[in-house]
Order: C-alpha cells, then sequence, then structure tokens
C-alpha cells in the first residue's frame, strides 16, 4: 500500500472529517480512499441501455394529446 504525506486546507480538512462520521469511517485515510472509490463509481457510469433508448424513441413517435391547461382537463382544483 502506498503511503502519502498531504496537505490539506481547511476547508477540505472540515469536508473530510464530515464524511469520516457521516459514514463511521476509522481514518482520514480510509475516508480518502471512500471519497476515491465513489468518484470512480461516479465516472464509470454506464451510458443508457440499447433497449431504453428504443423504448423511449417509440414512445417519442406515438401521437400526443395537445393539453392548454392541465388542471381542468383533468379537473384538479388548483
Amino acid at each position: 500500500m502506498t503511503q502519502a504525506l498531504i496537505t490539506l486546507n481547511e476547508n477540505i480538512n472540515r469536508v473530510i472529517n464530515i464524511i469520516k462520521a457521516k459514514y463511521d469511517l476509522k481514518d482520514k485515510s480510509e475516508t480518502i480512499e471512500f471519497i476515491v472509490k465513489k468518484f470512480i463509481e461516479y465516472e464509470n457510469e454506464p451510458e443508457l441501455k440499447p433497449e431504453f433508448i428504443k423504448k423511449i424513441n417509440a414512445i417519442k413517435k406515438e401521437k400526443s394529446i395537445r393539453v392548454d391547461d392541465f388542471a381542468q382537463r383533468y379537473g384538479l382544483d388548483v
């Protein structure tokens, strides 16, 4: 495992401490590892599945109804 000595400004240090407390992590090292893993998950979010894209395109082609006043059309008291 690699070790690193890093300098954090006060705001980043505060955020790391908040995340550490919120997720009940042992230390700042574990907290930084947690943050990096979450970032990797976020960045590696898969693109939309082809089946979903086909479904959306089919819905786009369906006939639609123009509604000028939604509340009046569907009897809502607004």
